[in-house]
């Protein structure tokens, strides 16, 4: 390409310089021409050696390539080589896998087919011995059903023997009774009574007899069904407790938490209610967030677990920051803190009976007592004033002082933790003095208090006497003085109304009624039930705190003068 340019150029001078010097004469002109053909003869050597370099360079440009090429061939049938044994290898590792597969196959095929013949087998053998066994109970059921055939057979031959005896009986009887109505007649006769007469003085004597009877069997029924209440009993307190609710149970059971806003309410559920969970969780007291302003409710049977949230909510609402860590932090320091005030609660209590060398677990114990109530009265209050009492009438009757205020004191031990633990306030009070190793005096008093007849010591009568004024007293459990001579009046009244009854008193603050009867009119087994009918009467007409023993006392008393 290089040289044909040249040439075209060569050409294009030539013809120039051939029409511009073409009016100078011929000399010039070939002058010219012989200069321009050593220019042309010049250029076309020069042209002749750049056109073989460029061969040259072509060429190897070309062998270059053509090398170049050569390799990439050579790499490529080496790669084609390599995955073609790559190929192989991976193809016979399959075939080789496959093979093994199979094989496994194979033998488990194999090895499933050995068991499931000896699987036929040994069901093939209990079918057998099935089969036998059925045969056998059925040769059994054969000799069954022959034998009770036979048997029916002599049913029926003792039927008809009894059959026959029967109609010799019916004889028997009609002579008999022919008999005993000529002998009736004969015995009215002798007696100069009449068949009317007769009648109604048997029937007289039969009432005497058969009210003394039904005196028995309704103490023995009345016996045999107070063992059964007992057993249902705490299933119907349970549903009576359900279904009605009384201003004592809720001031009990609810303790309201004034709050400084409404908009604290929210704080305290937290962050889809996690806050709120937290305290549920930690204090076991539920936390009811309604429509009530400015307080929120907390509600547990359980006084000091409530007692606690209180705490912890009146502290997390004046803190300000409310969050499940800082609720539990303060939970823990509630606890903390109340174990101290029911301690000291206790040792307070014990400071005011005048009862020394308590055990710190016997403060405890008195210490929750504080918060647990019995028809409205404080029982911690309580148990201090029977001590008092007790240790009163000890003194005045030169019994040890000290030890009937510690009796008395500990007498009702039991409630502080009756709601933990199964069994009554005074089973858990007798296992806790000897756990505590309290003296015998003490633990007959506990295990006593409500039957002292039973005790064995002085100690349970008084303490007994003591919790009786103290509990029943004017006033001591929510009841008004005019409202308590009206109930002992009604129970005088109610025993006076039925006939036979000499007079009636109330006494033990009306947990009893000693009523006296005329013995000419009743009988002791009408006074069995007199006493029943009147419980009963009680029990419909009047509304009273725990219960109230009826006693009908009958004496007959014969005087007479030696002159």
């Amino acid at each position: 390409m290089t040289l044909m340019y040249v040439i075209l150029g060569v050409l294009v001078g030539l013809f120039g310089g051939y029409v511009i010097g073409f009016p100078r004469g011929r000399q010039q002109r070939q002058a010219l021409d012989n200069s321009a053909v050593q220019e042309a003869k010049v250029e076309a050597e020069r042209v002749r050696s750049a056109t073989l370099a460029e061969t040259g360079r072509l060429r190897q440009d070309a062998e270059a390539e053509a090398a170049r090429s050569r390799q990439d061939a050579e790499r490529q049938r080496s790669d084609a080589s390599k995955d073609a044994s790559k190929l192989v290898q991976d193809a016979s590792d399959r075939a080789a896998q496959m093979v093994a597969q199979a094989t496994t196959q194979r033998d488990q095929l194999i090895q499933d087919a050995a068991r499931e013949r000896e699987s036929l087998k040994v069901e093939r053998a209990d079918t057998r011995r099935e089969r036998e066994d059925l045969g056998r109970e059925i040769e059994r059921l054969n000799r069954r059903a022959e034998q009770l055939d036979a048997r029916g057979d002599k049913l029926d031959q003792h039927e008809e023997r009894l059959e026959h005896h029967q109609q010799r009986l019916d004889a028997d009887e009609a002579a008999l009774q022919d008999k005993i109505r000529h002998a009736e007649l004969k015995l009215y006769e002798v007696a100069g009574l009449s068949e009317e007469q007769a009648r109604e003085q048997i029937l007289t004597h039969l009432d005497a007899e058969l009210e003394e009877e039904k005196a028995i069997r309704v103490k023995a029924m009345t016996e045999r069904a107070s063992l059964d209440a007992k057993r249902t009993a705490r299933h119907v307190i349970a549903q009576a407790i359900q279904r009605s609710a009384s201003e004592t149970s809720a001031a009990m059971s609810v303790s309201v938490v004034p709050i400084p806003s409404d908009a604290m309410k929210g704080r305290i559920i937290g962050r889809e209610g996690r806050n709120i969970r937290a305290f549920e969780s930690l204090t076991g007291v539920d936390l009811i967030i309604d429509d009530t302003p400015e307080a929120v409710i907390l509600s547990s049977f359980n006084p000091v677990r409530r007692e606690v949230a209180k705490h912890v909510l009146e502290g997390l609402v004046q803190d300000g920051r409310i969050h499940p860590t800082r609720i539990e932090e303060m939970v823990h320091k509630a606890q903390d803190e109340m174990k101290a005030f029911i301690h000291t609660q206790g040792e307070e209590a014990a400071i005011e009976a005048g009862v020394v060398g308590l055990k710190p677990g016997i403060m405890q114990l008195l210490g929750r007592m504080y918060f647990r109530t019995s028809y409205g009265q404080n029982v911690l209050k309580h148990s201090v004033q029977v001590a008092h009492l007790t240790g009163i009438m000890a003194a005045e009757l030169g019994l040890d002082a000290a030890l009937a205020r510690r009796a008395g004191l500990m007498h009702d031990v039991g409630k502080s933790i009756d709601r933990e633990i199964e069994g009554t306030h005074v089973e858990i009070g007798v296992n806790l003095g000897r756990r505590f190793s309290e003296p015998l005096e003490v633990i007959d008093a506990i295990a006593h208090h409500h039957d002292p007849e039973n005790g064995e010591t002085l100690y349970s009568v008084l303490v007994a006497a003591a919790d009786a004024i103290s509990a029943a007293r004017p006033g001591a459990r929510r009841e008004e003085l005019e409202s308590y001579i009206k109930r002992l009046e009604a129970l005088e009244q109610i025993a006076v109304s039925f006939p036979g009854v000499n007079s009636a008193y109330a006494i033990q603050a009306g947990r009893e009624v000693r009523v006296i009867v005329e013995p000419d009119r009743v009988s002791d087994a009408q006074a069995v039930l007199l006493a029943r009918e009147i419980a009963g009467r009680v029990e419909q007409d009047m509304e009273y705190p725990g219960q109230v023993q009826v006693t009908v006392v009958r004496e007959l008393r014969a005087t007479e003068y030696a002159k």
